[in-house]
């Protein structure tokens, strides 16, 4: 039987004897299968599907560029990454094997894949513990919530790849539609590892697994529509099929419950929505509803432009809506009442669209403002404190690794950039102050030892400590000061100008640390 498996598969007798008298069966070999060199596409698939250090250099640099896309909140670059990366030729290649049971390829294949993507996620962790940007990203959000859509877009990306691979219409094509699938979601892991955020980096990787998976067996699927391994025996043939079923019911199931909660939940807007338009009538407008369905009671703000005739207090809002919704509810409502005017109603629509307008560029300014900061700060943005009279928005960062006061500064003066009419702080976390160094016989600040005593000002204002130790700060003025009396009074001095006081501590030589009563121990 071994000359079986080496004949041409067009020509194999056991095929030909059993379903020739089928007219379906007899097209399909003919217009098919027949017009496909199997040999020339298995042996060009076959070659590529291992790794080698060009494999392994080019996912590396797909992973890292895929990565600095994402934390940098950049769609161009990710897209950059995809159209780079090497990884649709093991997955191809575990396909073909799974269509052939071709163990040996197989094999092959799957250690080509876990080399590439263990080089990827431990390079792609490497740049984020390197970055001082770590805090989650649009992008890196967006690849954290599979859900049976994705399933169905890394399937119709295979197949579409598999197609042009077998039929030799360009293998960039299959680059763009498998890397979309899977190195985004890989680098996402690889920043989960870096954070140690769990949720997204379990997210993340339930994405990547069911985007492989599913690649793999629709490109199975297609081989085994092009006759590959159609030689195959009728008990390894429903082998395959029931294999291919279980796996993608198991996929399924947890992805269409995501979905379905996707659904839910966007129900429920519509129902928000629905009655606060009911209880403030139609001549009232909802210009703004934000739902945060990971709070418990349900967190509902939004921004309603109304008559004042129908103003509505808030706590009977709350409560009626936890009624209609059959849950509890945290309502904030921000009611913007108009007068009437004696003016024609021509007149009082358009004031009510003037002032509608007004509120939602101000409410999404003020939404925008407060994931800007939260993603900066790392912390969810129900933990964001906005205060809209003042225009101020203030939150505590989380502790990021490797990040020192300058990292949580540096994140600060970025989000202020983005919101330049607004008081932007971030509290960081508790940590030593930076060294003060001055140069030898000098008592000057220069650039680097002013802005150690700058961050220490900073810092001291966030951490709410009204005054800093200041190492060798004599009591008195001395008539005449030493070399560390004087360096101290010059800290004291630019302390001074940014509202901090100055009181004396224990002197260190020629290099200073300020310390605080607020800050951590030393």
């Amino acid at each position: 039987m071994s000359d079986t498996t080496t004949a041409p598969v067009t020509e194999h007798p056991y095929a030909s004897r059993r379903w020739d008298h089928v007219p379906l069966y007899r097209w399909w070999r003919r217009s098919v299968v027949g017009s496909v060199d199997q040999g020339e596409v298995s042996a060009r698939i076959i070659e590529e599907s291992g790794w080698s250090p060009r494999y392994l250099f080019m996912t590396m640099m797909s992973a890292g560029i895929a990565v600095l896309g994402l934390l940098l909140s950049s769609p161009a670059v990710v897209i950059g990454a995809m159209l780079i990366s090497p990884l649709m030729s093991p997955i191809l290649g575990l396909g073909f094997s799974l269509a052939l049971f071709d163990f040996a390829e197989m094999r092959r294949s799957l250690s080509a894949l876990a080399v590439g993507a263990i080089a990827a996620l431990l390079f792609t962790a490497l740049i984020v513990l390197a970055s001082p940007l770590k805090a989650p990203t649009a992008e890196i959000l967006a690849r954290t919530r599979p859900n049976l859509f994705d399933l169905l877009v890394a399937l119709f990306a295979a197949l579409a790849g598999t197609f042009a691979i077998i039929r030799g219409r360009g293998e960039t094509i299959v680059g763009v539609a498998i890397a979309t699938a899977l190195m985004p979601p890989l680098a996402v892991v690889g920043y989960g590892l870096a954070t140690w955020n769990m949720p997204i980096m379990g997210g993340a990787l339930a994405l990547f697994v069911t985007n492989f998976v599913t690649i793999a067996l629709a490109a199975m699927i297609m081989a085994r529509f092009y006759g590959f391994g159609h030689y195959l025996s009728s008990q390894q043939s429903w082998t395959q099929t029931i294999l291919l079923a279980l796996v993608f019911v198991v996929m399924a199931v947890p992805l269409g419950i995501s979905l379905s909660r996707i659904a839910r939940e966007a129900v429920t807007v519509g129902q928000i929505r629905s009655f606060l338009s009911d209880r403030f009538g139609a001549s009232s407008r909802v210009s703004q509803l934000d739902v945060d369905f990971e709070r418990a009671p349900l967190g509902v703000r939004t921004v309603v432009i109304a008559p004042r005739s129908r103003a509505e207090s808030n706590a009977l809002l709350q409560s009626d809506l936890s009624d209609r919704l059959g849950r509890p509810v945290a309502l904030q409502v921000d009611q913007v009442l108009l007068d009437p005017g004696s003016g024609s109603v021509e007149a009082q629509r358009a004031e009510l669209r003037q002032a509608s307008e007004a509120a939602e560029v101000e409410s999404r300014i003020a939404g925008t403002i407060v994931n800007l900061v939260s993603l900066a700060a790392g912390v969810a943005p129900d933990a964001v404190t906005l205060d809209r009279e003042h225009r101020r928005v203030t939150a505590t960062a989380a502790p990021l690794p490797g990040a020192d006061l300058s990292t949580y500064a540096a994140l600060e003066r970025r989000a202020k950039t983005s919101a330049p009419d607004w008081e932007v702080a971030i509290v960081p976390p508790l940590a030593q102050l930076p060294l003060i160094a001055f140069p030898d016989n000098d008592d000057a600040l220069d650039g680097p030892a002013r802005a150690a005593v700058l961050l220490s000002a900073w810092a001291a204002r966030r951490w709410n400590s009204p005054q800093l130790g200041v190492p060798g700060l004599p009591d008195t003025a001395p008539e005449r000061p030493t070399l560390s009396q004087r360096r101290a009074l010059a800290i004291a001095a630019l302390l001074k100008e940014q509202s901090i006081a100055a009181v004396p501590a224990p002197a260190s030589g020629q290099r200073f640390r300020l310390t605080g009563g607020l800050q951590a121990d030393q």
